[in-house]
């Protein structure tokens, strides 16, 4: 039987100075806050974790543990581990600390090439009004 390998949803570049193991629960936190991984999605295992992130096996598991714990992901029998069904919206804090997270990787990076801080607030403005007219 032929298996094909499980996609991880997010991406990751790690960063100095914070922990592997936050890192990729941040992630993964911030993949479901923001819609790319849904209620009743499936979590990629340890393993795929562990292989697609080169992290030691046993952080995976402390990743999915906390995942768990955090009420972000539940294990149901015969599926395995799933994107747990919330009951409320992300609270207000837990939407400031994923917007946090991607504007501040939105400023290094726009630092990076030079743009300044007019070019990168047309720029908001003009992807927000794009995705805002889609919804």
């Amino acid at each position: 039987m032929c298996h094909s390998t499980p996609v991880i949803p997010f991406r990751l570049t790690f960063q100095p100075g914070a922990s592997i193991y936050e890192q990729v629960v941040y992630a993964a936190k911030k993949a479901t806050v923001g819609g790319k991984l849904r209620p009743g999605d499936a979590f990629p295992s340890v393993r795929a974790l562990s292989r697609e992130f080169k992290i030691n096996p046993s952080t995976a598991h402390k990743v999915v543990a906390q995942l768990v714990q955090d009420g972000v992901l539940e294990v149901r029998p015969g599926q395995g581990t799933v994107v747990a069904q919330r009951s409320e919206p992300a609270t207000r804090g837990e939407r400031a600390a994923v917007l946090n997270g991607v504007m501040e990787e939105l400023v290094v990076q726009a630092l990076g090439i030079g743009l300044e801080l007019d070019e990168v607030r047309a720029a908001l403005e003009a992807q927000w009004r794009r995705l805002e007219a889609k919804r």
